[in-house]
């Protein structure tokens, strides 16, 4: 909503400078967004008159002229403006005047020939972005005025950041009511006298949507002045208010909407058949807009119609064929109240935003239509001419918005602004917005105006005393009462360290979105259980993801896609699964990498990562929770994991997650040519972490016993670990891998691990005997569980 600052102090003046004023305004809620000061500085510039106009001897574009402001003594002036000609009446800069871009008048000569002073544009008075020519005022103008004094400069176009809640502030008529509540002061009524009717043409007005336009008024004015051009001061309001003017039946159609909030539109009545239908448009029907454009509508749009085409399309634009033109001489006024839904959205199903749009989609005061189409009349008649006919009505009450009355009580305004606002003040500012007060025993009872949409609850009408009484004016004060503190566990890794550690280990932490596509989740073969969102803001993102794995590894290949080869990404966040109570939620960490193991160096390994740089790492993280947790990894096949180098990941035997490199068809199904290694697992679960317990050291001697054991490729260290483990007990302190061997003497099909057993009481020290005992218990568990056998 933009407006020059002078038309609001025709309707209200309160003692306030621009600056307050719009600061109260900010702190009202209506947010000042810009503020562009016009006509300061033009002291010197006058109001001149070209009386003389002859080509320049030295330059075919340029003329010099002669030009009077007044004083009996006429300027020599030498201008390359296209529009320069004799008897136009232009602003005139004379000699020392300083303007609003900074230049100073100097006398000059140009192409050998003296200047005097400049003609202006309205861009090198700061007035208008026009730099096309001169300036054209009226040819009433009075010669040699003060432009400032002619212009009613200075002024400032001021420009607000409207809430959708507040449509009635985009009208002047609106936006005054708050001013005169903020400041104090008396509101200016603008609506004036009914016209009165000078002639009898008519024409009839029917609703055939009337839940849809439950109001609609029409006027026929006769007679007009085609010719009559709008005047200069209705011209400079709409320009300082961002519009261009046009003719004067246009002209006064878009001041009424700017001053009282009601967009309006003018037919050629000429044009016109029959009577004025509001309806619903057919599928497929045609209408060429005033822009030119054709639009195709369907019965979700509304139009004005006559008895032979669609006219105009309601709320949004009038059309093409009815529209006013140079040799108008009578038109049909419209002024009509439009429901929002039967507006909303609709133009920009067609690509448009319209200043009626933006006010129909949000909302006009029921009752403003005829008080618009009088106030627009009014105007007409001053500037065109004509004689006016009877103010025709089609209105169906029942569908019109009724206000209600709503309670306010004086406690509950106090314990919500934690202050108390006296009555007095309370029934000054709720009268001043126009709003019908009644007394009652706990407050009083309050009915808002037709054009307040926005007051429905008790909470509004708090809203609107204190935000007139003044925000800062509310005490701050400290919250009271005892708080409950929410602490985790002391077992509980926090997120915190989880994270510090992977920084560590080289990872870079990526935030992906929670919604994700659903072809994603069903190329990674995890779609199941997916909750679907009802209003997605596009299609990939339309789910919410059951996995980080998909969101991490497109992170990855974004990096990988820029030239980046060692990429270690990680991500601990939710995932979202369908539940019987509603989508269950539960915390997982992901982890993804490509490229070398380690970075690149000229000492450095160059060897590519692998599956077990990947399991030390979800190792290393394992081991911040504490205390001797066993971790197991099982190959299982999986769709989206290779079936030779990944597993199932359990720890102290609750399965958490998964770990291995992608499955290659996976890889080609995104596109990556390189292989990547991930895992993801259980957050909550990876974290439980036990108390730290102190318990003595053993002070007796450790023994170890070396063997090497042939078994079957498939048994994993999982396996041997876990036979060695229930055999040894207690005693069994440590278990060392230190070779591997396959293939030669062994055979096809066989490994060959070497293993460290370390053992150790903590009351005494164990004998050769007891330490041999359990190396052939060991050996005889193996051969018994997983086929093993002692090499020789």
């Amino acid at each position: 909503m933009k407006f020059s600052e002078n038309w609001l102090r025709d309707l209200v003046d309160p003692a306030a400078d621009r600056k307050e004023l719009c600061h109260r305004l900010t702190m009202a809620g209506l947010e000042v967004e810009g503020v562009e000061a016009l006509g300061e500085g033009l002291d010197g510039v006058f109001v001149g008159e070209i009386v003389a106009c002859e080509k320049h001897p030295n330059a075919d574009k340029l003329r010099v002229c002669s030009v009077s402001i007044g004083n009996g003594e006429d300027l020599q002036i030498v201008c390359g403006a296209p529009n320069a000609r004799l008897g136009l009446k232009a602003p005139v800069a004379t000699l020392g005047a300083s303007l609003p871009n900074g230049m100073t008048i100097r006398q000059a000569a140009l192409r050998g020939v003296d200047s005097f002073g400049m003609l202006c544009s309205a861009k090198e008075l700061g007035l208008d972005a026009d730099a096309s020519g001169l300036m054209e005022l009226p040819a009433d103008a009075p010669t040699g005025a003060a432009l400032a004094g002619y212009l009613a400069l200075p002024d400032a176009s001021i420009e607000l950041k409207m809430t959708p809640n507040r449509p009635d502030c985009l009208g002047l008529r609106g936006l005054a009511y708050d001013v005169a509540a903020l400041f104090g002061v008396p509101l200016k009524d603008v609506s004036g006298d009914a016209v009165a009717t000078t002639s009898e043409s008519t024409r009839a007005v029917r609703l055939d949507a009337d839940a849809d336009c439950p109001r609609y008024l029409g006027r026929v004015v006769d007679d007009i002045d085609p010719a009559a051009p709008s005047p200069l001061w209705l011209k400079e309001r709409l320009r300082r208010a961002g519009l261009r003017p046009i003719s004067a039946v246009v002209d006064v159609t878009a001041y009424v909407m700017l001053e009282l909030g009601q967009p309006m539109h003018a037919f050629d009545n000429a044009k016109l058949a029959g009577d004025v239908v509001v309806r619903r448009a057919t599928a497929g029907e045609k209408l060429t807009l005033l822009d030119g454009g054709e639009a195709t509508l369907d019965p979700q749009f509304l139009v004005i119609a006559d008895k032979a085409r669609a006219i105009a399309l309601a709320g949004i634009m009038g059309g093409l064929d009815t529209r006013v033109t140079e040799s108008t001489t009578s038109v049909f006024l419209e002024s009509a109240h439009f429901a929002p839904a039967s507006i909303m959205g609709r133009a920009r199903k067609l690509g448009m935003h319209t200043d009626a749009s933006h006010r129909f989609e949000r909302g006009v005061d029921p009752e403003l239509p005829r008080a618009a189409l009088e106030r627009a009349t009014g105007l007409l008649l001053q500037i065109a001419g004509g004689r006016a006919g009877p103010v025709v009505e089609a209105v169906a009450t029942a569908h019109l918005p009724q206000r209600h009355a709503v309670a306010l009580r004086r406690l509950r305004l106090g314990r919500v602004l934690g202050m108390d606002v006296a009555d007095a003040e309370v029934e000054r500012i709720l009268s001043a917005l126009g709003m019908d007060l009644q007394s009652t025993g706990q407050g009083w009872s309050v009915t808002p105006p037709s054009r307040r949409f926005d007051i429905e609850i008790e909470e509004d009408l708090i809203e609107e005393v204190v935000r007139v009484h003044g925000y800062e004016r509310v005490p701050t004060r400290a919250p009271s009462g005892q708080l409950r503190l929410n602490l985790a566990a002391e077992s509980e890794v926090p997120a915190e360290r989880a994270r510090a550690q992977l920084v560590a280990s080289g990872y870079y932490e990526a935030v992906c979105y929670s919604f994700v596509a659903r072809e994603w989740l069903q190329r990674w073969s995890c779609e199941d259980g997916a909750v679907a969102l009802a209003n997605p803001l596009s299609a990939d993102l339309a789910v919410m993801r059951t996995s980080l794995l998909p969101g991490l590894v497109e992170a990855l290949k974004h990096n990988a896609n820029r030239q980046q080869e060692r990429i270690r990404l990680f991500e601990i966040a939710r995932v979202f699964a369908a539940g019987s109570d509603g989508p269950k939620e539960t915390r997982r960490i992901a982890v993804v990498a490509c490229g070398r193991a380690a970075p690149e160096h000229w000492g450095g390994d160059k060897r590519a990562i692998d599956y077990y740089d990947l399991k030390a790492d979800l190792e290393s993280l394992i081991g911040l929770a504490g205390g001797q947790r066993r971790a197991e990894f099982h190959s299982v096949d999986r769709p989206d994991f290779h079936p030779g180098r990944s597993a199932e990941v359990s720890v102290d035997g609750t399965v958490l997650g998964h770990i291995g490199a992608l499955h290659p068809r996976l890889l080609k199904a995104l596109d990556l040519d390189h292989d990547v290694y991930a895992f993801e697992l259980d957050f909550d679960g990876l974290t439980a972490g036990r108390l730290p317990m102190a318990t003595e050291l053993s002070r007796f001697p450790q023994v170890r016993r070396d063997i090497a054991v042939a078994l079957p490729e498939a048994v994993s260290w999982t396996q041997v670990e876990s036979v060695l483990r229930a055999v040894g007990g207690t005693a069994l302190r440590e278990l060392v891998v230190f070779d591997r061997y396959s293939g030669g003497a062994l055979g096809s099909g066989l490994k060959s691990l070497a293993i460290g057993l370390i053992l150790q009481d903590s009351y005494r020290t164990l004998t050769d005997q007891e330490a041999d005992h359990f190396v052939a218990s060991a050996l005889a568990a193996l051969e018994r569980e997983c086929g093993g056998r002692l090499r020789g």
